[in-house]
Parts: structure tokens; sequence; C-alpha cells
């Protein structure tokens, strides 16, 4: 994966960053360059799965620290990179709000995201600590989140498009669409469907689409 900075200018551009959004200490690009190559790594694996205007199948992937759907997905991966390898959690904490406060998404870096996800324009975002199977899209106003601390289990190959939400102890199946505004509260959804409505009023429909095949990079739609 290319990148529009080296990774050692990446960890200085985001240890200015975080210096001057929270400036209770200066901090060094050094802290950083472990956790910025980490979230690199994870990031290329990400990328190398989505099939997007930006990011087109075939041709060797571009993160472009300027583009700023990239940007959110590297300071999240950057965050949760940090908890994984037990680095300085002073850090993942201000990667996850300079997250906030650049592109309005909250992702803790707690969350486990799959090892493939995508957001696009992901304003408003809120993902909370579910379980999230592999290909995951979320779009702008999008809710993950408990009831009673319950959280949702999400299959594979799932797509909230914007303002969608999914609430408490459900179990969403594979290869789901959640479509604009639909919000689902308890209640499961199975596998190849597209959802519309609002809980406990919602509607089921299957579908022959395959979130995979059509806005992820994997042709034959198999996960």
């Amino acid at each position: 994966m290319k990148t529009t900075l080296s990774n050692d200018a990446l960890a200085a551009y985001l240890a200015r960053q975080m210096s001057n959004v929270f400036p209770d200490r200066e901090v060094a690009a050094a802290e950083l360059t472990p956790f910025v190559e980490g979230g690199l790594e994870r990031l290329a694996l990400c990328f190398a799965r989505i099939s997007d205007k930006y990011l087109p199948a075939g041709r060797e992937q571009l993160f472009n620290h300027r583009h700023t759907d990239h940007y959110a997905m590297f300071l999240y991966l950057v965050a949760n990179t940090i908890r994984k390898m037990q680095g300085n959690l002073e850090l993942a904490d201000k990667a996850y709000a300079l997250n906030k406060a650049l592109h309005a998404i909250d992702v803790y870096h707690e969350v486990e995201l799959p090892e493939v996800f995508f957001f696009q324009h992901p304003l408003g975002t809120i993902l909370g600590r579910a379980k999230y199977g592999n290909y995951f899209m979320a779009y702008q106003r999008c809710t993950v989140g408990a009831e009673d601390q319950k959280y949702p289990v999400i299959g594979e190959a799932v797509v909230m498009f914007g303002g969608s939400a999914i609430l408490g102890d459900c179990t969403i199946g594979n290869n789901v669409w959640l479509s604009s505004g639909t919000i689902v509260l308890g209640q499961d959804v199975p596998d190849d469907s597209v959802v519309f409505g609002q809980s406990p009023n919602i509607t089921i429909k299957s579908t022959k689409r395959h979130v995979v095949r059509d806005l992820f990079n994997h042709p034959s739609g198999r996960r």
C-alpha cells in the first residue's frame, strides 16, 4: 500500500496533532511509530478488500492522510493497536478523542472491529462494544449500542446506511443491508436480508445482492 507520507512522517504528523489538540504534554513521534506501522499494516488489509472510487480494484491501494474517511479508519486502528500492543493508553485515548474531534465518529479503542471494515463519510456514527463480523460497512449517523447492557451480534457482510441503528440483544445475520433510517432494537434479522423501518415494526425482505461482491473487492460474493 502506498502512503502520502512515510511512516516516520506520519508518526510526526500525528504527534503534532495530539500535542496541539491536547496540550497537556508534547507527544514525541517515536512514541507513536510502532503503532502507526501496526495501524497501517491493518489498514492495508482493509483497503485490499475494498472496492471504491478512491480505492479502485486492481491497483495498488493508496492511503491518503488528507482523505478523511481514510484518516478516520487509521486513527481507530492506531488507537486499537496501542491497546492490543499494551502501549501507553494515554496515547490510545488521544487517538480516539482526536478521531471524535476531526471526524465526529465515536469508536472507542476497546471496540473490536473486524479485519475488513469500511467507513463511508461516517460523521455522527457511534459504534459500541458489539461483536462484529468481517466485511462491515458504516455510513453517516449510524449507531451500534446496548440496551440493558446487552450488545448486538453482527454477522459477516453487513452494511449500515445513513441513520440506521442496531441496538440491544439481537443477532444480525450474514449479508444484511440496513436501509437508511432503519432501527433494529432487540430483534433478530436472518441472512441475506434487506431491512426497512423501525422496531418493533421492521420489514425484512430477502435479497440476492451480496455485500461482499457489490461493495467490497471480492467478485464471487463469497466471504
